[in-house]
């Protein structure tokens, strides 16, 4: 009877050893699941950053190629009209100048 006993009290810890198991594979297992869902969600979260900034990126650039083309525009008119201004005062002033160049090479000093 003894024996019985003894033999019953180890079967009830082998029993008890492999429920232990089957929870811990459980968890495991859970873990696992959810580990991968949670990577799944930040990849797509992820993926939804970069498209949300890429698309305000690319609001950004054609706003700023718009304002550069104008900006580009505008800087070629003015510098049209600064070199317009300089062939004008040019040739205000180019015979003043030939006439005193003629001067202070003609005049000898002693």
């Amino acid at each position: 009877m003894a024996a019985n006993r003894v033999q019953g009290g180890i079967q009830q810890l082998l029993t008890a050893e492999q429920e232990a198991q089957h929870i811990v594979n459980s968890a495991k297992s859970a873990k696992t699941a959810r580990l991968k869902q949670a990577q799944e969600e930040a990849e797509k979260e992820r993926a939804e950053y970069r498209s949300q900034t890429e698309l305000e990126f690319q609001g950004k650039v054609a706003q700023s190629s718009g304002d550069s083309g104008a900006n580009v525009k505008r800087l070629e008119q003015e510098t049209e009209a600064k070199i317009y201004h300089l062939k004008v005062e040019a040739a205000r002033i180019s015979q003043d100048v030939v006439n005193m160049l003629l001067k202070h090479v003609t005049t000898v000093k002693k």
